[in-house]
């Protein structure tokens, strides 16, 4: 069996003899590891041996280390980095400061996740938060307007590239205006398509080379207002292939969020019937990843060729002084934990 098209998590420290068992014989393209896996640096370095190992390949491996509240490696272990609206507000002070203080911050972040072996961060966020939306996206935003967040996103991407890890840009074509959380219900945009294209799809727009996205499980209805961004190719064909022109691996935001209807294995199907190259599975249930197994195939064909495209981005670490960016870091941002 080739790679399967799907992005699997694991439910603890270390892997079972039945998850082993699980990985090996459905060959996931990657994995993603949360803060249920973590304890320490050398317990995850265990871990991430072990899931390429019982995947019987060098399988990517994700994390969401963006910083402020989304992140799953913190102290005392690994250092706490601000969320996106923080270099957003040095960025309104200061141009150059804030591109530099987010470069320096994702650069400082690959390097701690690639002493790990993890080679994908799930980071910048390009979603442009509106006025009376739900806090979800709200301070992981660089800003509420396109400038600040095509910038910042830019430099963000380019100092995870820098450090060995892949950028993921996420939520396309935009979370901003959800008036809901998608972890427990779908959120419903009624917004004008020329205003979303001016607004919401320009960050990915202008970030549309990069070699990874994830999809935001939003209904536009001025889109598709029957389905989810991720599971409607109207949506992935006509707007985040066409009019937003990404050509990179396409993921499904995770399926066992609440936004999404029908059971693991339906929304599995759906997302790649729409379009997604691959799909994200995060809680490591065994329950749910069989049932997801199901439906998955090989990966091949366009997706297998854009999934090889952007592992064909990852290259070794460029020569850095970690205590010297610390430092400035710190002189542009502030201390850390």
């Amino acid at each position: 069996m080739g790679q399967g098209a799907v992005i699997y998590g694991c439910a603890g420290l270390s892997l079972t003899g039945e998850e082993r068992r699980f990985f090996r014989e459905t060959r996931p393209w990657g994995f993603i590891v949360f803060a249920r896996n973590i304890e320490a640096p050398d317990q995850l370095r265990r871990l991430v041996g072990e899931l390429r190992e019982a995947a019987g390949q060098d399988a990517p491996v994700l994390i969401d280390q963006e910083g402020g509240r989304v992140a799953r490696l913190r102290p005392p272990h690994w250092r706490a980095y601000p969320p996106g609206r923080h270099y957003g507000e040095l960025y309104a002070r200061s141009r150059d400061d804030g591109a530099e203080a987010t470069w320096l911050g994702a650069r400082l972040m690959a390097a701690e996740l690639a002493a790990l072996g993890i080679n994908v961060d799930c980071l910048p966020v390009l979603d442009v938060p509106v006025a009376g939306a739900h806090d979800v996206i709200g301070d992981r935003a660089y800003g509420a307007t396109p400038e600040p967040v095509i910038a910042l996103g830019r430099a963000a991407a380019e100092g995870l590239l820098a450090g060995g890890v892949l950028p993921v840009i996420k939520h396309i074509p935009g979370h901003g205006r959800a008036g809901v959380d998608s972890h427990l219900s779908l959120p419903v945009v009624d917004t004008d398509a020329d205003v979303l294209a001016r607004t919401d799809f320009a960050p990915f727009r202008e970030l549309a080379d990069l070699p990874l996205a994830m999809t935001a499980h939003v209904v536009y209805s001025a889109l598709d207002a029957d389905r989810p961004a991720t599971t409607s190719a109207r949506v992935i064909g006509g707007t985040i292939r066409g009019e937003i022109g990404f050509d990179g691996c396409l993921m499904s935001d995770d399926l066992s969020m609440e936004a999404l209807a029908g059971s693991l294995g339906e929304r599995a199907k759906a997302s790649l019937d729409a379009g997604c190259d691959l799909v994200l599975h995060c809680n490591g249930r065994m329950d749910e990843m069989r049932a997801i197994a199901e439906e998955v195939p090989a990966l091949g064909g366009d997706a297998a060729r854009r999934a090889d495209a952007a592992l064909a981005r990852l290259k070794a670490p460029e020569a850095f002084d970690e205590e010297a960016a610390l430092a400035r870091f710190r002189a542009l941002m502030g201390p850390l934990a």
